[in-house]
């Protein structure tokens, strides 16, 4: 039987491990690649010693499916042809300062913070800074939260700059990506849109990264090798010594903070472009107004949006809940779904008649014998999701055309066909959850309905309130765009919600400043380093007691306030039974060192799972 032949990296330095032998393995040949770069190298070494990473999980990132791409002479990259167009589009008087400036400082390695209001134009700033760098024969990096976004973007790129841009996720097919990573490698690909895994592609000569939506909690990596696409984003940018700019509507926490402190340099535009008019908000006391009954909408909501309808705007019924109900229980034996393998509620998907796990896929049919009287059983379906607001919207919307916005029918094949319908204001009601607050222009949509205003801010995370503000003003910005008068509606049991008046504040910095004191006071992020470590098991008895062994070695081991182990809020995931420890620690410690010596020293059970994750931004 043939050997199986794995690529072999030469690297610069390496880890020992006392527990393992490793046999050598000849060499069968060199193959025809282009070196790393010494500044691609330190980076790799960096974000290995930062993530508590092995370096070869870290050079996975890198590789290409574990495989080193040849130099092929027969690549064309002509499709990829950088012939900037001359562009149509003027910068205003503020977005034209923050470009004069930003311009200022982008040639060596600084952190650039653009913020500016939803509908401001802050893509066109960039876009231009990204010309010059072009023209200067460097490539460019933008980094999406979501590949849900990289069609719409590559459209806009196209239209600006008149040639196509390489893009980079999971979804692109490995044909592709070798062209694309080869073409990077020999710098004939220049600009590249892609997802986190972008950040460590083969780059020629990179002059710029931008990290667009720079707050959404989606660059965080959390399976596999733990990271956060934009913090490692301007490690790298630092070791290429070239500039990067952040770009968002309301700034992460940890961003804001190093604008106070001035490693950060931050860049305004406070105005919409065209001056088109920011949304109006109204609540709707759902404890006042009248109710129909067995729905979901008030009368005074439906009457609302009838006249939004009339004139010809089209209409946002938001929910950030996937499926029809997220707790189904029967009425007579109170039977309730849970996840076999998760220790979670299974969600029900009326389309597709089915229970689901959103954690671990598992999916059965809700049919079931109710223990009360053997017939079949009764359910209650309870809780928002999509899906229930849709049938709700179709019942008080007849013949409007109505369609779903979210990760379940935004990523598939025909996508770009029914974003194209919304674009024209064919399709007239949109039920979407959060991915429709990410960068999408919708030029008719001038009503939003928010219906899960009273579920906001809650969660397992320091984070809550924050994710919360940046979510809704984010989704308060797709309307009014292109000038016509648009309204919010918030319809809530609680009118004095402090949620909805932190989103309704036009100048997100004053939420951040009162959100900054409050992390101060407490000790939390940004003013502490949060490393989250998460023993799992199918055994929850060895799980419990390998937990409780690696905080003894921790607690003599390293600096840190060792806090737990505790079962996670989400005991059960996949099977596995979890069991959390946090270590809080001063920065000026080099925590991740000590907890990495810590468990190479540790005894961890074959059947044990141990991942790590440093600055964790849920605790799941």
């Amino acid at each position: 039987m043939e050997k199986k032949k794995v690529n072999g990296v030469v690297w610069n330095e390496f880890e020992q491990n006392q527990s393992k032998k490793f046999q050598l393995k000849s060499i069968s040949k060199k193959l025809d690649v282009n070196p790393l770069k010494k500044n691609t190298i330190s980076f790799l070494n960096w974000f290995s010693k930062y993530n508590i990473v092995p370096k070869g999980m870290t050079l996975k990132l890198h590789l290409l499916s574990n495989q080193a791409i040849e130099n092929n002479i027969n690549d064309n990259f002509l499709e990829y042809d950088s012939i900037i167009k001359k562009s149509v589009y003027k910068l205003n008087d503020e977005q034209f300062k923050c470009f004069t400036n930003l311009s200022k400082k982008n040639n060596k390695f600084c952190v650039n913070v653009l913020q500016g209001t939803t509908g401001s134009g802050k893509t066109l700033v960039y876009f231009n800074l990204i010309k010059d760098k072009i023209k200067q024969n460097k490539q460019v990096l933008i980094l999406l939260p979501e590949i849900g976004l990289t069609g719409e973007f590559e459209k806009k790129f196209i239209d600006f700059f008149g040639f196509k841009p390489a893009i980079w996720h999971s979804g692109v097919t490995s044909k592709n990506k070798k062209k694309i990573w080869s073409g990077l490698c020999c710098g004939k690909i220049k600009a590249i849109i892609g997802a986190r895994s972008s950040l460590f592609l083969p780059f020629n000569n990179l002059g710029l990264i931008v990290v667009d939506e720079e707050h959404d909690q989606s660059f965080k990596q959390d399976e596999g090798v733990s990271y956060n696409a934009r913090d490692m984003a301007i490690s790298r940018a630092s070791y290429e010594n070239i500039p990067i700019n952040l770009i968002s509507a309301v700034p992460s926490v940890e961003t804001y903070n190093n604008i106070i402190k001035g490693k950060y340099f931050s860049h305004r535009i406070l105005k919409r472009y065209k001056n088109a008019r920011l949304p109006e908000y109204e609540t709707i006391d759902l404890t006042r107004e009248k109710k129909i009954k067995n729905s979901l909408l008030s009368e005074k909501t439906i009457s609302k949006v009838e006249n939004h309808l009339k004139q010809n705007d089209q209409v946002l019924f938001f929910v950030n809940r996937r499926g029809y109900s997220p707790f189904v229980i029967c009425k007579k034996c109170l039977k309730n779904f849970t996840c076999p393998k998760c220790s979670i509620n299974l969600v029900y998907h009326k389309k597709i008649d089915k229970i689901l796990c959103h954690y671990c896929g598992y999916k059965n049919n809700l049919e079931t014998i109710c223990k009360v009287d053997n017939e079949k059983c009764e359910f209650i379906y309870s809780g928002l999701g999509v899906e229930k607001v849709l049938e709700e919207v179709k019942k008080n919307f007849p013949g409007k055309k109505t369609t779903i916005f979210s990760s379940d029918t935004i990523n598939k094949k025909n996508s770009q066909i029914e974003i194209q319908k919304i674009i024209e204001n064919e399709t007239k009601i949109l039920v979407g959850t959060q991915l429709i607050s990410k960068g999408f222009h919708f030029p008719n949509l001038n009503c939003i309905v928010i219906l899960d205003i009273d579920l906001a801010s809650r969660g397992f995370d320091i984070r809550s309130v924050e994710k919360t503000v940046q979510l809704y003003h984010q989704l308060s910005g797709r309307a009014g765009r292109e000038g016509k008068p648009s309204k919010v509606y918030f319809q809530t049991i609680n009118k004095k919600n402090d949620v909805i008046s932190q989103i309704t504040n036009p100048d997100p910095y004053i939420f951040l400043e009162k959100e900054l004191e409050l992390r101060k006071k407490f000790k939390l992020p940004p003013f502490e380093r949060f490393v989250s470590i998460i023993i799992s098991c199918t055994d929850a008895s060895i799980s419990e007691k390998t937990a409780f062994d690696l905080v003894t070695l921790l607690k003599k081991k390293t600096q840190g306030n060792i806090l737990g182990p505790v079962n996670a809020p989400i005991y059960k995931i996949r099977g596995k039974y979890r069991n959390r420890i946090l270590v809080r620690s001063n920065k000026n410690i080099n925590i991740q060192q000590q907890i990495q010596n810590t468990i190479k020293n540790f005894k961890l059970p074959a059947q044990i799972k141990l991942s790590v994750d440093v600055d964790p931004i849920n605790f799941n």
